[in-house]
């Protein structure tokens, strides 16, 4: 699993579903193919006017190509939302299917100049259509058009430029504030018959795992999740040191100290969550497939309640369609969250269970070909505006709301509460159009609508996310995109690294004893060093410090 991605709050269908890997691009602009840009440079658009056009002010019409192969546009307009946004703001867009290859259609449209207006996709695949100048700056609308630049700020949108320093990716679902769903999840009925110990510490975490499983045989004490992907293991290392996110050893593979990426093996702190781990492992006192298990294995123990503990990466997804699920023939049984284990004398405070970015999901891009590319981009900046926003996500006025409160967020309606079925319908159909989310702005929508819930129909997921897991998650918006190329001396150094480190893990949460733990890890770190993981260490490092100067520009 790639933690990188984001994934939304997920309440009230808001969000649209993240985690696919996307493939190549392609489309059909409406422009004549032999207006492209010359694929040796991009040249960089003028305003057309000194005025900023006005959305809505005259009918715009473009395509749009969505750079994967499992994504199929619905039709723009067939849906209530959307067709109130065609009919009201007079935009119209039309959809470039890739069926089912986006690498292969995309390879094609950029062979034939037959281009679509607008690509949306995964960041990671725009760079090479800049190279090949299929893509239109949008620093010359910036200012013009400013909800992107107002919403998004510098640091995002200087994360985003390109290698020749201009931005040409509008981001989607890009946000100021925490996000995450990772975690520790207790068994209500089991916590509750046990008499609500403490749990806060890993010491208070194994005593009540000992208990467990002396008083109920037949139920899994702790769940990590799929270990072989390091999940809930991964997620313990971060109880042994303050500001430890499991994406040091999960993700990056390697641990920060004085400015500088070092190695994971060598690191103490990861040792001693490796020997806590074991120690689990061998007393039983967890999953004992854990490296094995799949992830519907690991959803059916969760569904019928035989787990005391859980803790994974992705814990409120999973839990809280359990605790659904339980609560349906039980309402004493279901799941809650605590606040993050943390090993004795460390502040609890400052225990952060994971990481998230604020550069959102993923991108849309208008390409060289687009007849007016100006008015597509004054087009995206008004969707991504609170306006914008409210129209595509939570419907016309009228309709789910009427009017702003102080914070200018929408007043949500009786027929937004007393009509959830066909709300949650309704809200649906947009999701696979929502290509450039605000989520600084549309989770405060979605807070004001959990909280204007009766305790009991609030969602479960959005509860503990507001309450624990956005309060625990560590903004590592810096490393974002400093992996090497795969094909580069250090990216086949990291590939090689990344075998090596699974292999280790593996090893140390079966080892017979400590000592072996100690040794299995020792050993690991002499094979790391063999590979070159100082050389690729240095790499990070560098890219890592690149980002910081990116986000520091004005």
């Amino acid at each position: 699993m790639n933690n990188w991605v984001k994934k939304g709050m997920g309440p009230l269908a808001a969000v649209m579903a993240l985690g696919t890997v996307i493939s190549g691009c392609s489309g059909g602009g409406s422009a004549p193919a032999d207006k492209a840009a010359a694929p040796n440079g991009t040249q960089t658009p003028a305003a057309s006017s000194t005025e900023p056009w006005k959305v809505g002010s005259e009918p715009i019409s473009f395509t749009l190509f969505g750079n994967y192969g499992w994504y199929t546009m619905p039709p723009w307009g067939k849906d209530v939302f959307s067709k109130q946004v065609q009919e009201q703001f007079k935009i119209n867009i039309t959809a470039i299917n890739a069926g089912g290859n986006a690498e292969a259609k995309l390879s094609t449209m950029i062979v034939s100049k037959d281009l679509p207006d607008v690509i949306w996709g995964d960041r990671d695949k725009f760079e090479r259509l800049r190279e090949n100048g299929v893509l239109v700056p949008l620093d010359p609308y910036l200012d013009k058009y400013p909800n992107l630049k107002k919403w998004a700020g510098d640091e995002i949108l200087n994360m985003l430029r390109s290698k020749d320093g201009k931005l040409y990716m509008f981001p989607n679902w890009y946000t100021n504030k925490p996000t995450g769903n990772a975690g520790y999840v207790i068994n209500k009925k089991i916590y509750e018959e046990l008499g609500k110990p403490k749990l806060e510490t890993t010491d208070d975490l194994y005593n009540y795992l000992k208990l467990v499983k002396e008083k109920y045989p037949n139920i899994i004490p702790f769940e990590p999740g799929q270990a072989k992907e390091g999940k809930g293991v991964d997620l313990l290392f971060s109880a042994f040191a303050e500001n430890n996110p499991a994406s040091y050893a999960g993700t990056l593979r390697a641990v920060p100290k004085d400015g500088k990426f070092t190695s994971l093996f060598a690191d103490p702190v990861y040792k001693e969550a490796m020997i806590f781990v074991n120690k689990l492992h061998r007393e039983k006192l967890m999953t004992q497939d854990a490296l094995t298990q799949t992830v519907d294995q690991v959803r059916e123990k969760l569904n019928t309640g035989r787990v005391a503990v859980y803790a994974d990466i992705t814990a409120t997804d999973y839990a809280s369609k359990a605790d659904a699920e339980l609560s349906k023939s039980d309402p004493n049984a279901g799941y809650f969250m605590i606040w993050p284990i943390h090993k004795p004398g460390l502040d609890k405070n400052k225990i952060m269970v994971a990481h998230y970015d604020r550069l959102g999901w993923n991108a849309a891009a208008i390409t060289a070909t687009a007849k007016d590319p100006e008015k597509i981009f004054a087009v995206l900046d008004w969707m991504t505006s609170p306006d914008g926003m409210r129209q595509i996500v939570w419907g016309p006025e009228g309709m789910y709301w009427k009017g702003l409160d102080s914070e200018g967020l929408p007043n949500l309606t009786d027929k937004f509460f007393s009509e959830p079925a066909e709300r949650t319908k309704n809200m649906n159909a947009t999701n696979d159009l929502q290509f450039v989310g605000n989520s600084t702005y549309n989770d405060k929508i979605k807070v004001k609508a959990e909280l204007s819930l009766p305790e009991e129909k609030r969602s479960w997921e959005t509860k503990y996310q507001d309450a624990i897991t956005w309060k625990t998650h560590m903004d590592l918006t810096a490393l974002r995109g400093i992996e090497p190329p795969q094909d580069s001396p250090e990216g086949i150094i990291r590939e090689r690294w990344i075998e090596l480190y699974k292999k280790v893990r593996a090893q140390a949460i079966l080892a017979k004893s400590e000592q072996e733990v100690i040794e299995i890890i020792d050993k690991g770190e002499k094979d790391a060093q063999t590979l070159g993981i100082d050389k690729l260490n240095e790499y990070l490092t560098k890219r890592w410090k690149e980002n910081e100067e990116k986000m520091k520009k004005k």
